[in-house]
């Protein structure tokens, strides 16, 4: 029997990191991927031991570079199983603060990395028969938060794009499912690594997050794996996320002004 095969972006670090490790535990190949070169050095140094392993640079906002990295999963492994759009990258600024470059970026990399990923992958997922599509937007995703224009825009857009594509696969009898997860807060490097507004200051706002994000990574990656087992189109992950689902699901619209008030106690400055 061919070894099922798993392609994680953003695979350097935090959840694409814990992801791999975790799937690698349960026998497949992996195809890892991440801007962050060292960081992706690292991870394949810890699946070695595992079996093979496929790892290229990739930035995700090149459709060309993603079109290229699943032609060599391809080639390498001979089919695919289950993809995980997984990269991202936050910034922490308000509406009148932030850089319209910055507002670009962020879209680039977090959604249209989704929408390369899928472009390139679903149709390998179909020829192969069937498998999974997993694409990551964030409790961000569900509601509006405070300085995080430009990061909702981008989750709220993968939330809107795989559930689309989930009534897509349904109405034609697909063999694939798509989940879209909604992470709450969980411990990785993403908001020290997060451009800010210019009157913001990027510690004080890393160590409130580091105060909020009570998942960790590892963690995180078992709560995706078991929502994708038991075929869930919506994967939530940490306390805080079925919170604030719950929430915005009670109260609506009004939903926001709760989150926004809840984070001030955490820092007024928020």
């Amino acid at each position: 029997m061919q070894q099922r095969v798993a392609v994680v972006t953003g695979a350097g670090s935090g959840i694409g990191r814990a992801l791999a490790w975790r799937l690698a535990g349960h026998g497949f190949a992996l195809a890892v991927s991440d801007v962050d070169e060292a960081g992706l050095k690292e991870t394949v140094a810890r699946l070695e031991p595992y079996g093979p392993v496929l790892a290229e640079h990739l930035d995700v906002r090149e459709r060309a570079a993603v079109q290229a990295h699943a032609q060599a999963v391809e080639e390498c492994f001979g089919r695919v199983d289950l993809v995980v759009n997984n990269a991202g990258v936050a910034l922490h600024a308000s509406v009148l603060e932030q850089e319209h470059e910055d507002v670009r970026w962020i879209l680039d990399v977090d959604f249209w990395g989704v929408v390369h990923g899928t472009e390139a992958f679903l149709p390998r997922l179909l020829a192969a028969g069937g498998g999974h599509l997993v694409n990551v937007s964030s409790v961000f995703g569900l509601v509006g938060v405070p300085k995080q224009s430009a990061y909702n825009a981008a989750k709220f857009a993968v939330r809107g794009y795989t559930e689309a594509l989930q009534g897509e696969l349904a109405l034609a009898r697909a063999p694939v499912t798509a989940h879209c997860v909604h992470p709450g807060g969980v411990r990785t490097e993403i908001a020290r690594r997060a451009r800010v507004g210019v009157s913001e200051d990027a510690e004080r706002t890393a160590a409130v997050f580091d105060r909020i994000a009570r998942t960790s990574p590892d963690a995180a990656a078992r709560a995706i794996l078991r929502g994708v087992r038991r075929g869930r189109p919506r994967i939530l992950v940490g306390t805080d996320a079925h919170v604030i689902d719950a929430l915005q699901r009670l109260l609506g619209p009004r939903a926001p002004a709760v989150v926004a008030a809840a984070l001030g106690r955490y820092d007024t400055r928020w």
